[in-house]
């Protein structure tokens, strides 16, 4: 299985997903690939942004080695499924598909819902972090099925 984390600058949200999804999959003993990307190209190449570091570090994973990178078109053949944050990459990302088979790999991180942006306020990251965790839970539940 191979999994991308996506959100909008890839410097919060998706390297904290991609971090905690890559520690428990390892704690399971699965041989999945897991890696993030964002939206927007600002921040291609650059480590995580501090306090997703420190929140990470915090709960015992270590995502400060990852750089961020730019979603492009040739990831929907690269993974199986992809993640998204929010509702605006969800539109974005699809809107790079060019077939059923690669939108059908995109979906919501969240179901029905958005993980919140902890950019602008650093209480959040957190809860994010958090809400990230439970939801990996449950996704390695339903895709090691």
């Amino acid at each position: 299985m191979k999994i991308l984390m996506v959100c909008l600058g890839n410097i919060c949200r998706s390297p904290l997903a991609h971090g905690i999804m890559a520690h428990m999959v390892r704690e399971a003993g699965l041989d999945w690939e897991i890696d993030s990307a964002g939206t927007g190209d600002w921040h291609v190449g650059h480590a995580p942004d501090h306090r997703s570091i420190a929140v990470a570090k915090t709960n015992g994973i270590d995502i400060s080695e990852q750089r961020a990178q730019f979603f492009v078109p040739d990831l929907f053949e690269k993974y199986d499924r992809i993640f998204v944050m929010d509702r605006n990459n969800y539109k974005d990302v699809l809107a790079l598909s060019t077939s059923e088979e690669h939108s059908g790999k995109v979906s919501l991180f969240l179901d029905d819902d958005i993980v919140p942006d902890p950019y602008y306020d650093s209480d959040q990251f957190e809860p994010v972090f958090r809400m990230i965790e439970a939801r990996c839970k449950i996704l390695i539940d339903e895709l090691n099925r």
